[in-house]
């Protein structure tokens, strides 16, 4: 890793996230002026309340839709690295080990049953409920992908276990929908779909917290991760407990991901792509993944949901869709330029 183009991709990444962050929050159905926003900011600092209805617009839904934006694709972009350094393959995601599948399902049974469990511990209910049932799927997907000499995972048997145990959740997701009344049915199609539509504050400080968090607590495990890349007999060699490594980079992923489609539902490819662009341009040193993929994911993200809400503005798309439909011919054109396919 070239320590001088880190830190000129470092601040031209930053550079795109703050003018793409300026342009979401000003564009959308309702176009607000830089003399709003900062009429907005002025009445926050002073204290007084906000009468003007676009600058209610900003602060109550466009401002803390745009930073939930950002924390999640930094959620979803780190994970991902994590995922493909951990398991040393280019086609690992969150998403592919069951991850946001237990998530959904979990929020799912919040939605629908919790009531009748009497489920209510505030602002946390929700993110607790989507960390449980994430890290249910995911370590069924490490537990039962363990081969029986060594306990070792092949990256096949995990994928394949990943595409069972996400099969079985969403059937799962799908039964709690069957049997959810409308408004419950509702909510678990926006998990299903994706969107940012729902961010508020209170939601939003917990995703910062948790998200911040889990990137600053990766960042102590790079350098393991650097040297398993080397393979798990060097890096033994080297005095790393391969298996406490795999357990803490897992939770650290779950805890991430879990909380981040807590509050905007499934979204994919964010976590696949990243990590990809981000070697082509300056290899693959996990110190350097992780910090670049949480600022490239904030800007993936943040361009997908400003896309979904100006191509059929007024109405909007769900930002999964928008995700989906840039994501899997990009991944495609990197699948077949760096020869994964067999």
């Amino acid at each position: 890793m070239n320590q001088s183009n880190s830190k000129v991709i470092g601040l031209a990444l930053l550079v795109i996230l703050i003018l793409i962050s300026l342009f979401s929050v000003k564009f959308g159905a309702v176009s607000i002026s830089i003399q709003e926003i900062g009429n907005a900011f002025t009445h926050l600092i002073q204290g007084t309340e906000i009468t003007d209805l676009n600058e209610r617009i900003f602060m109550q839904i466009r401002l803390p839709r745009v930073i939930m934006g950002i924390f999640v694709g930094a959620a979803l972009a780190v994970g991902g690295v994590l995922m493909q350094a951990l398991f040393r393959n280019p086609i690992v995601e969150p998403g592919l080990i069951g991850t946001s599948s237990g998530a959904a399902f979990g929020a799912a049974f919040y939605f629908v049953l919790g009531a009748t469990f009497k489920l209510n511990l505030g602002e946390w209910t929700l993110p607790i409920a989507a960390c449980l049932g994430g890290i249910v799927s995911t370590m069924l997907v490490f537990y039962l992908s363990q081969s029986k000499n060594g306990g070792k995972s092949s990256v096949v048997s995990l994928l394949l276990t990943g595409i069972a145990i996400n099969a079985l959740f969403l059937s799962g997701v799908g039964f709690l929908s069957y049997i959810a009344r409308d408004p419950q049915a509702r909510s678990i199609t926006f998990w299903n779909l994706g969107t940012l539509s729902g961010a508020y504050w209170e939601g939003l400080l917990i995703v910062a917290i948790v998200t911040t968090f889990s990137i600053l607590l990766s960042l102590r495990y790079a350098k393991q991760l650097n040297a398993l890349m080397l393979g798990e007999q060097e890096a033994q060699l080297l005095g790393i407990s391969i298996f406490q490594l795999k357990i803490k980079i897992l939770l650290i992923n779950v805890v991430m991901v879990a909380v981040a489609t807590a509050f905007v539902g499934v979204i994919g490819f964010v976590g696949l792509i990243v990590p990809h662009l981000l070697r082509m341009i300056n290899g693959s040193d996990n110190r350097f993944l992780i910090w670049s993929g949480a600022l490239l994911g904030a800007i993936v993200l943040t361009a997908s949901d400003l896309t979904a809400r100006l191509i059929l503005s007024p109405a909007e798309l769900p930002i999964g869709i928008v995700t989906s439909l840039i994501g899997v011919p990009v991944f495609i054109i990197l699948l077949r330029r760096t020869n994964y396919f067999f």
